[in-house]
């Protein structure tokens, strides 16, 4: 990828799903293979990713695999043979976490730095970049100028800068967070994360107060960073990364086409500038419907930290989708709800999801099995489907939400995008007959010829016409015509049998011609000697899990490695998770917030809190100076019970070699 091309990063659970994230306007698809991906459930067979590699390069649209859980010795002879296999099947890079891969006879393919490899200074940074990674994710925690200290110190040319611009937030840095491991021996960082960060907890601060009760205290709103893109842009981002290979088809083609929109935005306002920017891959998106990225499944939103720590970024009262205000109750009989929409015009559908917040401000589902306009505009007689003496606190004067619009649910459900490569055609005489000529957006050239001997047409005056609109219908290709040209020296006939035929080979020629014009980015080469890793000693927060990762930061100079969490080595209490997210600060208790209020000052510390939820306790440190919070905890005994022992076993500090 050039560094004034704009990658719009689509995620894809599935094939079809993948083709959508294409046709709504991605650059390129990211997909799990058959194993090693850090979404357990979400794997495809080699097989379905080269049709989708087929397909996406006809847009010069890339594919990348994520192979990012970290692996044990025992699975890296696995994972080298699948690299090989997606290598073969024309995948165009792999997304990795396990430096051990670096170790190992990997295909000549593209290795991008995964968000578990938790990238948040200049210096981590750089160094990735000069062991060979081609693309680095940074932390979705950072600011806009800390991205711009990033950009600073990596080589453009060599590396691209990515960044997650829309989806569900991972409170923890990514790759640093064992909370998962230690209660349910399923790793987060093997693609296995039981989400403890989306349950209720009880907060209790260092004299055993409560200060919440039943708040999901570690739970994200979704990222957002719509208003942001040009900010990122100018820090230096140029791959945009929407979050979901969890995600539904109607997630991806709605947030693809989103940001589709507002990509295309950008790149027409800096066509004229001293710095002009372009797609990163070929061809116009069109879009039968409106995107809307309130429509799908959400938190409700937030921008994070890109703009600096704000006061509203969890999700506390629910980790459900609370959806979008529409009206409120106005009768409750034993059969039915009325209710009343804020907006005259708004329509409920059968099959529509409602909900609304019970008293202790739980959010309760309501499914609507049939929905009833009455004469007065704006009401609405819902018959839901379970019975109406099980939902809790429905009243009178309660607002209610939409979570699910059965009309939108049924526009995605449909076709919904088409994307099309302009292309100038020119129609033209030669020795044998005629010759088409067609020429894409991007300069490539496809021409097929024709022996025909010349016949004179009925009306000479209306022949060049019938000839351009002839030409023009390419029907279901990828193509539409920019314009047509006719260049002959005199009238034609050509019967529309033979014109469709000429056309179809210079459509022909042309994919040809694009297809040889696609070039696999090659891997990028480590510096040489190798440079030193920032640190000279790793903790267990390194995930390193097998001995071709530990060879790898030795060589790279660090002195001491310990094993991974998962080796499960660390068996006393230990940080389970770090998150820039701070509870004190989300419950007004920071000190740096009391700085300065009469009265308060002084009287707030950082200190520890607990979080309960049933018989699982947790401990709240407070690292001030960076601002972060660490959870912490310990290996269950049952974990410890259950799984085998790990073979992994590296020296805590260099073994003395003795003298021969």
């Amino acid at each position: 990828m050039q560094p004034h091309h704009l990658e719009l990063l689509a995620p894809a659970r599935t094939f079809d799903i993948g083709i959508e994230a294409i046709n709504h306007g991605a650059d390129a698809v990211y997909i799990g293979g058959p194993s090693f991906g850090a979404r357990s459930t979400a794997d495809n067979s080699i097989q379905d990713i080269a049709k989708l590699v087929q397909y996406a390069h006809r847009f010069h649209s890339r594919i990348f695999v994520t192979m990012n859980t970290i692996l044990r010795d025992d699975e890296l002879e696995g994972a080298r043979q699948l690299a090989w296999q997606l290598y073969d099947a024309g995948v165009d890079a792999l997304i990795v976490q396990d430096m051990g891969l670096l170790e190992i006879d990997m295909p000549p393919i593209q290795l991008h730095a995964s968000t578990q490899t938790d990238i948040r200074t200049p210096e981590k940074a750089k160094f990735l970049q000069d062991a060979g990674l081609s693309q680095i994710v940074l932390a979705r925690e950072l600011t806009l100028p800390q991205i711009s200290a990033i950009r600073d110190v990596i080589d453009t040319e060599r590396t691209v800068i990515e960044f997650f611009v829309h989806g569900a937030l991972c409170v923890a840095y990514s790759g640093q967070c064992f909370i998962s491991h230690a209660h349910t021996g399923r790793s987060a960082n093997r693609g296995d994360c039981s989400q403890a960060c989306r349950l209720p907890y009880e907060v209790k601060d260092a004299q055993g107060r409560i200060v919440a009760h039943d708040k999901h205290v570690l739970s994200m709103k979704d990222n957002n960073q719509s208003e942001n893109l040009r900010d990122l842009v100018d820090a230096g981002i140029r791959s945009f990364k929407i979050e979901g290979r969890y995600k539904d088809m109607a997630y991806v083609k709605n947030i693809t086409a989103h940001y589709r929109k507002l990509f295309d935005e950008v790149l027409n306002e800096r066509q004229n500038s001293s710095n002009p920017l372009a797609a990163a891959s070929h061809g116009r998106t069109t879009f039968s419907f409106e995107p809307d990225p309130n429509q799908n499944f959400n938190r409700e939103f937030t921008d994070y930290f890109v703009q600096g720590r704000k006061e509203d970024i969890g999700a506390f009262d629910t980790p459900k989708n609370p959806g979008q205000s529409i009206g409120w109750v106005s009768k409750v009989t034993p059969e039915h709800v009325e209710i009343t929409t804020d907006d005259p015009a708004t329509e409920l559908h059968n099959g529509d999801g409602l909900c609304y917040y019970d008293l202790q401000k739980e959010l309760v589902g309501l499914q609507i099995n049939r929905a009833k306009a009455q004469k007065t505009k704006g009401v609405w007689r819902l018959f839901p489907k379970d019975p109406m003496d099980g939902f809790k606190d429905l009243r009178k004067g309660v607002q209610v939400n939409r979570n699910r619009d059965m009309s939108w649910v049924r526009t995605l459900d449909k076709k919904s995008a088409e994307r099309r490569m302009g292309v100038w055609m020119q129609l033209a005489e030669c020795e044998s007959g005629l010759q088409l000529t067609l020429t894409d957006e991007a300069g490539h050239t496809g021409t097929a010829q024709m022996a025909i001997p010349w016949q004179a047409p009925k009306d000479a005056q209306q022949a060049e016409d019938k000839l351009k609109t002839a030409l023009g219908k390419l029907g279901d290709t990828l193509f539409e015509p920019l314009d047509v040209q006719v260049a002959l020296p005199r009238p034609w006939f050509v019967p529309p049998s033979q014109l469709n035929a000429l056309r179809r080979d210079a459509v022909q020629a042309l994919e040809a011609a694009r297809a040889k014009g696609f070039h696999r980015l090659p891997r990028s080469v480590p510096v040489e000697p190798p440079v030193a890793y920032p640190e000279d000693t790793l903790s267990y927060l390194a995930n390193v899990f097998n001995q071709k990762a530990r060879d790898f930061y030795a060589k790279h100079g660090v002195k001491v490695i310990d094993a991974a969490y998962e080796s499960q080595e660390e068996l006393g209490e230990v940080s389970l998770m770090i998150t820039k997210h701070c509870v004190r600060f989300s419950l007004s208790l920071c000190p740096k917030q009391a700085k300065g209020v009469t009265g308060v000052q002084g009287t707030v510390k950082a200190e520890p809190m607990q979080l309960i939820n049933g018989k699982e306790k947790l401990t709240l440190r407070f690292d001030c100076k960076p601002c972060e919070m660490h959870v912490v905890g310990k290996i269950k005994k049952s974990v410890l019970n259950a799984l085998p022992e790990s073979p992994v076993q590296f020296y805590k500090s260099r073994p003395v070699v003795g003298l021969h």
